[in-house]
């Protein structure tokens, strides 16, 4: 795994495959992070889900980008553009005394 593209803490990491275990999702929405201090998202662009497949497995959130050009969203960031291939979508962690926990956003 090579970390291609981070936006603010979530990182969208290029893989070789996506596993086969992992069940495809019909969405709406593809919400690839919440912000849980502003209430923002990080998200795929409305017009480009065709473009894309969602994949979970044991929590992990894998993209399967089948066309050039699509675009991550979020409203403090500059948007990201993705080309074909597959990724997974890894949250920045830190560590705390209190415990390891997910950066928010």
């Amino acid at each position: 795994m090579k970390l291609e593209y981070r936006q603010g803490d979530v990182g969208i990491d290029k893989i070789d495959s996506i596993p086969s275990e992992a069940k495809l999702e019909k969405r709406d929405r593809v919400i690839l992070a919440y912000g849980e201090v502003t209430g923002h998202c990080h998200e795929i662009a409305v017009e480009d889900l065709e473009k894309i497949e969602l994949f979970m497995l044991d929590g992990k959130m894998y993209l399967n980008v089948k066309e050039d050009g699509v675009r991550v969203t979020h409203q403090e960031h500059a948007v990201i553009t993705l080309p074909i291939g597959n990724y997974e979508v890894t949250h920045q962690r830190e560590y705390t005394p209190e415990a390891i926990r997910n950066v928010l956003d």
